[in-house]
C-alpha cells in the first residue's frame, strides 16, 4: 500500500508540474521571471515543474494568480 501512495504522488506532481509548466509558456514566461514574481528561487519552479517538488499552497496560489487563472485550474489533475 506504501508503493502504492508513493506512484500516486509522483504521479499528481508530475502533472502538477505540467500544469505549471503550460500555464507558464503561455504567458512565455522563464522560470527566472516567474520565480521572480512569486519571490522563489529559480531551480524551485524547475523542480516543481519537474515534479520533483510538492509547492505550498500559497506558492500554488501565488502562481496562479501570476497566471490569471484561478487555483482550482492549476490543480486540474487526472490520474489513470
Amino acid at each position: 500500500f506504501m508503493q502504492q501512495d508513493k506512484i500516486i504522488k509522483k504521479k499528481l506532481l508530475k502533472k502538477l508540474g505540467i500544469n505549471i509548466n503550460f500555464y507558464r509558456n503561455k504567458l512565455n514566461l522563464t522560470q527566472e521571471n516567474l520565480a521572480f514574481d512569486i519571490g522563489v528561487d529559480r531551480t524551485y519552479i524547475s523542480a516543481i515543474e519537474q515534479g520533483l517538488k510538492s509547492p505550498s499552497l500559497y506558492c500554488l496560489y501565488t502562481m496562479a494568480q501570476r497566471f490569471g487563472v484561478e487555483l482550482k485550474d492549476l490543480l486540474d489533475i487526472k490520474i489513470k
